[in-house]
């Protein structure tokens, strides 16, 4: 039987005694979760040995959080991971803009509202939703969007400049009894980054020079780029010091997990009737193309190279064999070795160059990486010696043609054809399913040419 939510003081004061802090319900809520051995933070995958620990450790602690890391290392995704510890819903008194507490306002106007109405004070809910506020750090954040403002016309209605009533609270205020997340602090101008730690350690801050003391009940996290430090900005020592944690977060260390991530954050559109089926060498050859990216000294290291290179590339060459599909009448959406051209302008837009490629475009570059990927991830399926007799019959005169728009029926003669192909193929496909096999043939014939066993000619849009 479900409760009866409170509408005033007096109702909910039958229910509670008081209402615990934002630290101290995040902490209960992650016990609950630890002792019934439910997962803690769905979606973020990788972490587990490496920063979900020191998550957690600072959850219990109550510390305030900072997010150390390149981009794409999921630090956005685990500010929101952390927020799901708080309560779907908590009291807090009607009207209020700060979500005050009924038992104990903090604010002059709800405080004179608890005097006058006692325990007739009205009581709404607020969900879950609404207690993450995030704000990205740009040079021109100014404190009246973080902290607030004087509000002139409640300076004519007679408030003093050092009384809240006269202030149009910003974001911070806002997310009382809640969690504030700053993303790339870094880039906040000094002079704001000094409004911060005052809250952080004083609970006061101060607005055209007139302190107003707010104990505000919030959690405070914040990500940053290390390069960001010596490069766009620095977060200012004093700042630094009054996080109680830093977390350095990481690339997916193991390929696996990448791929995880890939089929996790991948747009998943209407297919429009289309089946599509997604070999594992295909997925295997993107998250290598970024692991090679990731220990390239070709690629600036420093920027780093985002997760998204891998999600982006994966729909690329998905777009690329719709594209075939609806060229050639097929139904069944398969992406090949020919369909990895198209993933280059996904790649390039994502990675910062040591060099300057703007006659290239980057292109030869990403080529390079991509062909280390192809020959890694053929070398983890196949020992060349295994396809002594395919390789014999093309040093015999035996050739192929592979091109973007061959329709796949086409690669089924080379099941009989090539000798010790169908062998080949049925390691890795299906050998009933043309496209599939359309799709494994591609990747063992440039398998084989990258282990410099087969030539490889090119002739307008195919391969010889």
């Amino acid at each position: 039987m479900s409760v009866k939510k409170a509408e005033t003081l007096g109702e909910l004061k039958k229910q509670f005694s008081s209402l615990p802090d934002v630290r101290t319900e995040m902490r209960t809520n992650l016990i609950k979760k630890l002792q019934n051995r439910e997962p803690l933070f769905p979606g973020i995958i990788g972490y587990n040995d490496s920063v979900i620990p020191s998550v957690v450790n600072a959850i219990l602690c109550g510390h305030n959080i900072v997010f150390l890391g390149e981009r794409g290392q999921g630090k956005s995704r685990l500010i929101r991971s952390i927020a799901d510890l708080l309560d779907d819903e908590i009291p807090a008194i009607e009207n209020c803009p700060i979500h005050d507490d009924p038992f104990k306002p903090i604010c002059t106007e709800c405080k004179k509202k608890l005097k006058e109405l006692g325990d007739d004070l009205p009581v709404t809910y607020i969900p879950k939703e609404i207690r993450l506020v995030e704000k990205l750090a740009t040079s021109d954040v100014s404190t009246a969007d973080l902290i607030g403002e004087v509000d002139p016309i409640k300076i004519a209605r007679g408030k003093t400049l050092d009384d809240d009533e006269a202030i149009h609270f910003g974001l911070v205020p806002r997310a009382n009894r809640g969690i504030f997340a700053i993303n790339e602090l870094p880039d906040l101008a000094e002079k704001i980054q000094v409004a911060f730690f005052n809250i952080m350690e004083e609970n006061d801050f101060q607005i055209k020079g007139f302190p107003v003391r707010l104990p505000l009940d919030i959690l405070i996290v914040a990500t940053a780029n290390p390069e960001d430090y010596t490069n766009r900005g620095r977060i200012i020592t004093p700042l630094k010091d009054r996080f109680d944690v830093q977390i350095r977060t990481h690339y997916p260390i193991e390929k696996k997990d990448e791929i995880k991530i890939m089929n996790q954050e991948v747009r998943k559109p209407n297919l429009n009737g289309y089946d599509s089926d997604v070999p594992d060498f295909i997925k295997e050859i993107i998250a290598e193309t970024t692991f090679q990216a990731r220990s390239s000294s070709e690629i600036n290291q420093n920027s780093g190279v985002s997760c998204r290179v891998s999600i982006r590339s994966f729909e690329a060459i998905m777009g690329n064999a719709l594209k075939r599909c609806l060229d050639l009448g097929e139904k069944e959406i398969v992406p090949r070795i020919s369909d990895i051209e198209s993933t280059y302008p996904a790649i390039t837009g994502k990675l910062e160059m040591e060099y300057d490629i703007l006659d290239t475009n980057g292109s030869e570059i990403i080529e390079n990486l991509v062909k280390h990927a192809v020959k890694a991830v053929f070398d983890g399926y196949f020992n060349v010696d295994e396809l002594s007799t395919l390789v014999e019959s093309f040093q015999n005169g035996m050739s192929a043609e592979i091109s973007q728009l061959q329709p796949s029926e086409n690669y089924m003669d080379g099941l009989k054809i090539i000798p010790g192909m169908e062998n080949a193929v049925a390691k890795i496909a299906d050998i009933s399913s043309p496209p599939l096999v359309a799709s494994a043939i591609e990747f063992i014939l440039e398998g084989l040419h990258l282990s410099n066993k087969l030539n490889r000619e090119i002739k307008g849009s195919g391969l010889i």
